[in-house]
């Protein structure tokens, strides 16, 4: 009874490890160099952390480091390469975008300048061998490895992309709405423009429609101008000036609360009254620089305009938000000695500064990454911050829409009457879309069909991760058809006695020990078809289980005694006698306990791979045999 609780315990926290990747296989391997397989040991044991992206203690690690780095950029030139000696330089950028990541982003400045380089004094044609390739990318190896491993928090990017076009394909034959009238500048904007872009916590980047034609944020500034006073002057003290309750009124309304300050940052009097607050012993072009600089930040620099007028023309029609001004004023909620007018005017010119959806995506991305900005890593914004403007945005940023938008789409966002919705989805991506036309609520007509569609295919909403809840899409994890092709490649590969491209599969950081729909392995194949130089680099190089069962019960070794394959019978029968328990097998057995399937259970505890002393010294972190 000991030895069965010993076992269940080693095997769930075997099965988190192989979880949380898939490294582990390789950290067993003779491929890679001593110190490579204690980092990758290290990084399966640690989630999404790659082992490149911890710091060496002593300097003593130098030299194992840098030869890791060069390891994993020979990991990365297999992987692309896909056989071939050289990669031309524009199937990397296919492969790169395909991923999501563009060649501008700054992150990768130092591999596209050097490719640049090699392009304008290399001979070559464009094409770089494995010793340029390693040159090109080793500045940014962490990035490029997580990229092309699909450890990015959507893996498979271009089928998701695919869905988010066909939405955006949908919502633009819709014809409702009207463009907003009551600002001269507004009311000449072109109805048919439609635009919307992407940008994960990754930094992987999608545009479609009219992506870079600057538009005002106008209310959508609202939530960035709270979220920098929060971070700048904390959250007890802007709250003493407004509050966080809906206020079930219209969004330029002359009202406050029961405590005689403003609904929320999100209405008209909130955001004048936060605007009030930021530098307030500063003059007006020093307090509208300081915001524009944070908001440069959190757009990672990309495009930041301002539209004078716009600015010119919402001071001269703001007659509604001049009385909002004065009612403040009269009310006290200003703080002492703040000029109304100068609050007035900054609200004002924060409303004119202009974005594209692109640069849009960007800032929204810095919300969902908890205040850093994806594609420079710089930390804008505090975690405080995001996290009471994010609740904010989702029960007051949609105007009187609020509650329903919250109900159907269970996501933070804001819309501004320029027809923008920035749309955040936590920890994921952040969205920024474009058109016009408004319905009666004052929100993006196409924009609010396009967050809807979204979510109902895709699982964002903030409940959708409930139990018994209707099953939608996940992008973030990897799709089956990726898994599929690469067990029909090593399986092929296998059956061919292909042990070059075995080997490139295993340096790609392939699991060598996936199975088909028969639950037979490339050992099996192997195995069977009597391949004896693929069958000893997948025992000996990639320490693969030899006791894995297929449908008919079989391991590889009965294969290879049907089939009389002499010598594979003996290399196999001498490796199970030397074999140990593996985080694989763990984990198989693991899931034969969730499953509570006890005939499965019997069958592996009475079979050779396993008894109580094995499992024992695992749990004594000693290394048994079987």
């Amino acid at each position: 009874m000991r030895s069965m609780k010993a076992l269940q315990k080693s095997l769930s926290r075997a099965s988190s490890h192989c979880r949380r990747g898939d490294w582990s296989h390789l950290s067993r391997s003779p491929l890679l160099g001593e110190g490579v397989r204690h980092h990758l040991s290290e990084a399966a044991a640690q989630g999404r952390e790659t082992p490149h992206s911890r710091q060496p203690q002593h300097q003593d690690h130098d030299s194992s480091e840098s030869g890791m780095l060069s390891r994993l950029g020979d990991l990365l030139f297999y992987t692309i390469a896909e056989g071939q000696e050289q990669i031309p330089i524009h199937k990397f950028t296919t492969a790169l975008k395909a991923t999501g990541l563009q060649t501008s982003d700054p992150r990768l400045q130092d591999c596209m300048s050097e490719m640049h380089r090699v392009v304008q004094e290399s001979s070559s044609g464009g094409l770089l061998d494995r010793d340029l390739f390693r040159k090109c990318v080793s500045s940014n190896i962490v990035l490029l490895t997580q990229a092309f491993r699909k450890k990015f928090v959507i893996p498979d990017f271009e089928e998701f992309t695919g869905h988010v076009d066909r939405i955006f394909e949908d919502a633009k034959e819709l014809t409702g709405g009207k463009v907003a009238a009551y600002i001269p500048q507004l009311a000449k904007s072109n109805p048919d423009l439609w635009g919307v872009s992407l940008c994960t916590v990754d930094g992987q980047r999608h545009s479609v429609g009219h992506t870079k034609i600057p538009f005002c944020l106008q209310s959508c500034v609202k939530p960035l101008t709270y979220a920098i006073s929060i971070s700048t002057l904390g959250t007890d003290y802007v709250h003493k000036f407004v509050g966080k309750e809906p206020s079930g009124l219209r969004y330029n309304k002359l009202s406050l609360n029961e405590e005689g300050i403003p609904h929320n940052p999100m209405v008209n009097a909130g955001a004048i009254v936060v605007s009030s607050l930021i530098k307030m012993d500063c003059n007006k072009a020093e307090k509208f620089d300081f915001v524009l600089q944070y908001l440069n930040k959190m757009a990672g620099n990309e495009y930041m305009g301002f539209s004078n007028a716009t600015f010119q023309s919402e001071k001269e029609t703001g007659d509604r938000n001049y009385a909002i001004g004065y009612y403040l004023k009269e009310k006290k909620c200003f703080p002492k000695g703040v000029d109304m007018m100068a609050a007035l005017d900054l609200y004002f010119q924060l409303c004119s500064v202009e974005v594209t959806c692109e640069s849009g995506s960007v800032m929204a991305a810095t919300l969902a990454n908890g205040g850093i900005c994806p594609i420079t890593g710089e930390s804008v914004l505090s975690a405080e911050a995001v996290r009471n403007t994010l609740s904010l945005m989702h029960s007051c940023g949609m105007y009187d829409f609020s509650g329903q938008f919250a109900f159907h789409v269970g996501l933070p966002a804001k819309s501004a009457v320029s027809g923008a919705i920035l749309l955040v989805v936590p920890n994921v991506m952040g969205m920024m879309c474009l058109s016009p036309p408004l319905d009666k609520l004052g929100n993006s007509y196409r924009g609010t069909s396009f967050c809807q569609k979204l979510v109902s295919l895709f699982n964002f909403h903030n409940y959708d991760n409930l139990r018994h809840c209707a099953r939608k899409l996940d992008p973030r994890r990897e799709g089956g058809e990726v898994r599929n092709k690469t067990v029909v490649n090593l399986l092929f590969a296998a059956y061919s006695g292909d042990v070059s491209a075995l080997r490139r599969f295993a340096l790609s950081a392939m699991d060598m020990e996936q199975k088909d729909y028969d639950s037979r392995t490339a050992l099996h194949v192997a195995a069977a078809e009597g391949h004896i130089e693929v069958v000893k680099f997948l025992i000996e190089a990639c320490k693969v289980n030899p006791f894995a069962k297929d449908r008919w019960g079989n391991i590889p070794l009965d294969d290879a005694v049907q089939f009389n394959h002499l010598e594979v019978v003996k290399l196999l029968q001498d490796y199970q006698d030397s074999y140990t328990l593996s985080d694989t097998q763990a984990e198989a057995a693991a899931e034969a306990l969730s499953k509570e399937n006890l005939e499965s259970m019997t069958e592996y505890r009475e079979g050779p791979q396993w008894t109580p002393a094995v499992e024992l010294s695992r749990e004594n972190g000693l290394q048994g045999t079987a």
